[in-house]
């Protein structure tokens, strides 16, 4: 149960390896990144050091990172989650769309905050998204830029177009990689027929995927369409509305994908870390070393 991507699972790949770990001690169980090989491992951890800073209810930071001349890592505090292609496969097709609504606004308040702070996320796509209990996480932060060149791994279809040609990550490009998102959220697929989205999300996701990034609506419209008018929105920190917690209820997630949310957490419960030599700096992978599977 170490992976929560692998081959074979229904996954896409994705431009980071993750997996659910523990510290050597066994007192914290963490959720591990590495680069793949042929990534840039410097790149990696200025990526995973700048996310420290990332804010929004759905960012998802990176709290530790492994020192100067070993082997690169960044861990994120363990809660359980599903990649979006694997909530998908769980719950045996496409999400009804209140789910898609609530993840939809949680990344893009996430983003506009990313945004707000002069930095981009350049790898929003389907396995960038982590399903919880409470709501999304946005992961991968960066990693297409440390990917380099080849962009290894990267799911393609939700790679903006003036990205994939070379040029430099832009707010408008994480619109479009946000649209492709949800796309693929309500249909199974990042680049869907117009009719097969739903008709309330038709227009705006079909403008977010505009190959011309001037074409695309803003976040703040985006957010004004997956959030309907009168919902009440809960106060975050400030006085600032939180509009996505507005639909991230309860049922907002589908009964099935709380079951296998719930099963995951038991099996990290239930695993133990196998004895071995005197700890190294990364976290041990928890389990077997085959892909997570409810």
């Amino acid at each position: 149960m170490t992976r929560l991507d692998g081959s074979g699972t229904g996954h896409p790949d994705v431009p980071e390896r993750r997996h659910i770990a523990r510290t050597p001690d066994g007192d914290r169980t963490v959720l591990l990144s590495t680069p793949h090989p042929g990534s840039d491992p410097h790149r990696f951890l200025a990526e995973a050091d700048a996310s420290r800073y990332l804010l929004g209810p759905a960012a998802f930071p990176a709290t530790e990172m492994s020192a100067p001349g070993e082997p690169a890592w960044c861990a994120r505090p363990y809660a359980p989650v599903l990649p979006l292609p694997a909530a998908l496969a769980v719950y045996g097709g496409p999400l009804p769309e209140p789910t898609v609504r609530a993840l939809g606004a949680a990344l893009a308040e996430t983003l506009a905050v990313t945004h707000g702070q002069g930095l981009v996320h350049a790898g929003v796509s389907p396995a960038a998204v982590l399903i919880g209990f409470d709501g999304p996480r946005l992961g991968c932060y960066g990693a297409v830029r440390a990917a380099g060149p080849a962009l290894t791994g990267v799911d393609r279809a939700a790679l903006p177009p003036e990205q994939a040609g070379g040029g430099m990550p832009r707010p408008m490009g994480d619109v479009y990689g946000l649209a492709a998102t949800l796309a693929y959220a309500a249909t199974g697929h990042a680049a869907p027929e117009r009719a097969e989205l739903p008709q309330a999300l038709r227009s705006v996701v079909g403008r977010s995927l505009a190959r011309d990034p001037a074409h695309r609506p803003q976040l703040a419209e985006i957010l004004d369409v997956l959030v309907p008018q009168g919902v009440a929105a809960p106060q975050r920190g400030f006085g600032s509305p939180d509009r996505s917690g507005a639909l991230l209820v309860p049922g907002w997630l589908p009964g099935r994908l709380v079951a296998a949310l719930a099963h995951q957490a038991a099996c990290v419960l239930d695993a133990d870390v196998a004895p071995g030599p005197p700890a190294p700096a990364a976290p041990v992978p928890v389990g077997h070393s085959t892909p997570y599977t409810p």
